[in-house]
């Protein structure tokens, strides 16, 4: 069994960092999906693509994998840097404000 290891990034319509702090262990598909020709769904004998570990840890998830014996492959997440602006939006709500408001 091979399995994959990492940290889900925010979905597009995600503005928060919610489901994005756990460690995921994800099972590679074993077979191939196929299209039932009748009603069109797809479909797959294997039942282990559907297993979704969460841990709190990297290394919880990596303990894991080694005792029950899973070949893993550790992906590391790129860390986004900070949005955070000096004059945000915030700052069109002070009361001292300097300008005209403008829309």
């Amino acid at each position: 069994m091979r399995a994959r290891i990492y940290q889900p990034a925010k979905t597009a319509m995600q503005s928060g960092t919610a489901k994005t702090r756990d460690w995921v262990l994800d099972f590679v598909p074993a077979s191939a999906r196929e299209v039932d020709p009748l009603m069109g769904w797809t479909s797959s004998s294997d039942t282990q693509a559907q297993v979704r570990l969460r841990f709190a840890t990297r290394d919880a998830a990596v303990a894991y994998a080694e005792e029950h014996g899973i070949d893993a492959e550790v992906i590391e997440p790129k860390k986004r840097r900070a949005n955070i602006r000096p004059r945000g939006y915030g700052e069109n709500f002070v009361p001292e404000r300097r300008g005209a408001w403008t829309h």
